[in-house]
């Protein structure tokens, strides 16, 4: 069938009748105004190119009740404005959702760093209350990433007493932060430490 007009009665009954140039003359009839009014509602491209293909791919599976339609035209974008509302509460959801994610995350990285500060001051309280040589080996250990073996060198001792050293050290340091914070802040200190 050569379509040369746009005959919309002729048309809608032709693709009811699954005539693929029928559905495409529709197309061509109203895809650059449904664009239209979808990118001006959503100011996107992308976004007004999706409307496009939803509004069209419904009415593609509704192609064979679309010629009982008396008013296609406000049947066609009364769908389009469906879609668009639809997109865009989707898009508000998102960006609401979004948001509230940012301020939590915002929120939990400066509950994390004030955290992270009191556990430090507390490690820091332990570590001063320890004999000088515990004190010594454990930062060695902890803070400069030194090995038992190398701690030994350094201070001309053996790798036996470091050991011995650092775990009175570490029994201390647990100790002290036991007395002075909650279960899960301890663990939490605890696996920093370790």
């Amino acid at each position: 069938m050569e379509i040369n007009t746009y005959n919309e009665r002729e048309l809608l009954l032709s693709l009811a009748q699954g005539n693929d140039h029928a559905f495409a003359g529709v197309f061509h009839h109203y895809r650059h105004r449904i664009y239209a009014i979808a990118f001006r509602l959503l100011n996107s491209a992308s976004q007004a190119e999706d409307i496009v293909q939803d509004v069209f791919m419904k009415m593609w599976l509704k192609r064979y009740e679309l010629h009982e339609i008396s008013h296609f035209k406000a049947y066609l974008f009364t769908t389009t404005r469906n879609h668009i509302f639809t997109s865009l509460k989707l898009l508000a959801r998102e960006q609401l959702m979004e948001s509230e994610l940012s301020a939590t995350m915002v929120q939990e990285v400066r509950d994390a760093h004030i955290i992270h500060k009191e556990y430090e001051q507390i490690l820091q309280h332990a570590i001063a209350q320890l004999p000088p040589q515990q004190e010594l080996i454990y930062k060695l250990s902890k803070e400069e990433g030194l090995k038992r073996n190398e701690i030994a060198d350094r201070l001309q001792l053996s790798p036996e007493t470091i050991k011995v050293h650092l775990a009175n050290a570490m029994r201390s340091i647990r100790a002290f932060c036991l007395t002075r914070m909650d279960l899960n802040t301890f663990l939490i200190l605890l696996w920093m430490c370790s």
